[in-house]
C-alpha cells in the first residue's frame, strides 16, 4: 500500500534529496498506469517558510499533523543535528501507527534522534557514517550499500541513492511495472548495481615512521612483480617475524592486505585513465590474471572492474570535455 507519502523537511533542507522524493512520489503518472499517490510536504508548521541549503526558502503545505495516516514518511536530508521534541514525537507516532519510514542521506539523523535506529540495520552517506555511529552507537550502520530495507524502516545513502531507495519502495509496494514506468520517465535505471564503496576514496595505510618507508616506496614502483614477506624482509634487512610485526605496527595492516590494496588502487587509476584491457591491467598491477584482479577488485571496491570503468571512465571523459 502506497497511496499517501508525507515528506518531512527540516531546515536547512538540501533541495536535491527532497527533489528525489518529489520526483518519484509527487508527479501524477496515472495516465501512464501508475496508481495515484498523494504527496504532502510537511514542516513543523504549515505555511512557515523553511530555508534550504542553497539559500532559497520553501513553504510546506502541511505541519507535523500531515505525517498522521501516511503510508510512507520520507525524511529528506538536512544539515541539522538537533531536533525539537514535537518533531521527534511526530516521527515516533507515525512509526507506531504503522507508517513505513524512509530517510534520504542525512535524514537518518532524525531517525536516530527518535530512537528508531537502535539495533536496526541502516545506512547513510558514507561521509556521515562515522558521525551517525558516534551519535547513535546502537545503530547497525552499513556504509557500503546504497540503501537498506528493514521492513518498515528504509534508509538510503547520499544524494542519488535516494532515488534508488524511492524506486525500490515503489517496486516493493506497487510492483515492477510501476517502477519501470517511473524510472523510464526519470531516465534512470530502475535498479542500480553495486554500493557506496565504488564512490569512496579508499583509505591507504601509510607508514607512521620512516623505518619501512624506503621498502614500501620500492614496492609501489614494482607492483607488477611478485612480492613475498621473505623477499621484503630481506630488503628491509630483518627477519620475517620482525618484519611482519614491524609492518603491522607502522601501517596498521598486514603486508598482504597492504599490497592487495595498493594493487587495487593502481587498477582503479588504470581503469579510469587508460583503455588497457583487463588482462593487461592485471599484469601491470601484479595480480597475474584477470580472474584474480576481478576477485580482489570486487572485494575492495564492491563492483566488477568493467562496471567501475563504465562509471568512472565516462565521468572523467565528461569532465575533460
Amino acid at each position: 500500500m502506497l497511496s499517501t507519502v508525507a515528506a518531512l523537511v527540516i531546515p536547512p533542507v538540501t533541495p536535491f534529496e527532497l527533489g528525489t522524493i518529489c520526483e518519484v512520489f509527487g508527479i501524477d503518472r496515472t495516465e501512464d498506469g501508475v496508481p495515484p499517490i498523494e504527496l504532502r510536504i510537511c514542516g513543523e508548521k504549515a505555511g512557515e517558510p523553511i530555508r534550504t541549503s542553497v539559500g532559497v526558502d520553501m513553504v510546506p503545505s502541511h505541519g507535523l499533523d500531515g505525517l498522521a495516516g501516511a503510508d510512507l514518511v520520507a525524511i529528506s536530508a538536512t544539515r541539522a543535528r538537533e531536533f525539537s521534541d514535537e518533531l521527534l514525537d511526530a516521527v515516533r507516532a507515525a512509526a507506531a501507527a504503522g507508517s513505513t519510514l524512509l530517510s534520504v542521506c542525512s535524514g537518518a539523523f532524525v531517525l536516530g534522534a527518535a530512537g528508531l535506529l537502535d539495533d536496526r540495520p541502516c545506512t547513510t552517506h558514507w561521509d556521515n557514517a562515522q558521525e551517525l555511529a558516534e551519535r547513535h552507537p546502537r545503530a547497525r550502520i552499513d556504509p557500503d550499500v546504497l540503501f537498506v530495507d528493514d521492513g518498515n524502516l528504509v534508509t538510503s545513502a547520499g544524494t542519488a541513492a535516494g532515488i534508488d531507495a524511492c524506486l525500490h519502495l515503489v517496486r516493493r509496494e506497487l510492483g515492477s511495472a510501476a517502477v519501470n514506468l517511473i524510472a523510464r520517465r526519470m531516465v534512470v535505471p530502475p535498479q542500480r548495481d553495486g554500493g557506496q564503496r565504488q564512490y569512496i576514496e579508499q583509505p591507504v595505510p601509510v607508514c607512521r615512521a620512516d623505518g619501512l618507508a624506503p621498502v614500501l616506496d620500492w614496492v609501489l614502483e614494482h607492483l607488477e612483480v611478485e612480492h613475498s614477506v621473505a623477499d621484503l624482509a630481506r630488503r628491509a634487512r630483518m627477519s620475517e617475524r620482525s618484519f611482519a610485526r614491524r609492518f603491522v605496527a607502522e601501517t596498521g595492516t598486514t603486508p598482504h592486505k597492504w599490497l592487495t590494496l595498493q594493487r587495487v588502487l593502481r587498477a582503479q587509476r588504470l581503469l579510469e585513465d587508460t583503455d588497457l584491457g583487463i588482462d593487461d591491467i592485471a599484469g601491470r598491477c601484479g595480480f597475474g590474471s584477470a580472474a584474480l584482479l576481478r576477485h580482489h577488485f570486487r572485494k575492495v571496491v564492491g563492483v566488477a572492474p568493467a562496471d567501475f570503468r563504465r562509471t568512472f571512465a565516462a565521468r572523467n571523459a565528461l569532465a575533460g570535455s
